[in-house]
């Protein structure tokens, strides 16, 4: 029963990663399919440069929400499950939950870059990524968008920014002792 748990929880952080948010603000506030102009991408930044301000917004929003929403789904999971004796005795939290955390939020991170809905086409998952980062430690996310926000006010390039957050998150992920699994992520 725990390890269908388990499947189920990395199943449906995919799922909520799939939800094409970029695409459907594109379709429903000027009828274009968001992947037929500019990058071709369902992401945050593709809808701002296509749709505008608030729309990039929005969409930003709601895709970090996709990865708050598939971590915490874990959390839930390993929170409720002892007490409903869902979950074998000999299960070390400690050492299980950053694991499962890890496989939901890269289940997450492959459903916003290929959505089932999309026919496995989707964004770059920024936003997605972070928003799994301020799920895990709100400190790692939020030094990774500090990051991020040197390095644009700097480049003014959002994939070189993009690039470089990916890159500090390992770093910052030891600076402020995650687990292991979350260093790998």
């Amino acid at each position: 029963m725990w390890l269908t748990l388990c499947g189920v929880a990395v199943l449906l952080a995919y799922i909520f990663g799939s939800f094409p948010t970029g695409y459907l603000a594109g379709k429903l506030l000027k009828g274009i399919d968001i992947r037929e102009v500019g990058s071709g991408s369902t992401g945050a930044t593709n809808v701002l440069r296509t749709l505008g301000k608030v729309p990039g917004a929005f969409v930003l929003l709601i895709d970090a929400l996709k990865g708050v929403l598939s971590i915490n789904l874990v959390y839930v999971l390993f929170n409720i499950a002892p007490s409903q004796n869902l979950m074998p005795s000999t299960v070390n939290v400690e050492i299980w939950q950053p694991y499962l955390v890890t496989l939901a939020g890269l289940a997450a991170l492959l459903g916003h870059s290929k959505s089932i809905f999309l026919g496995f086409t989707g964004g770059k998952s920024v936003a997605t990524g972070v928003g799994i980062l301020l799920a895990i430690s709100w400190q790692v996310g939020l030094s990774t968008l500090g990051v991020f926000g040197v390095v644009i006010a700097i480049s003014r390039i959002v994939s070189l920014s993009s690039i470089a957050g990916a890159v500090a998150v390992s770093i910052l992920m030891v600076i402020f002792h995650q687990p292991l699994a979350y260093i790998l992520l």
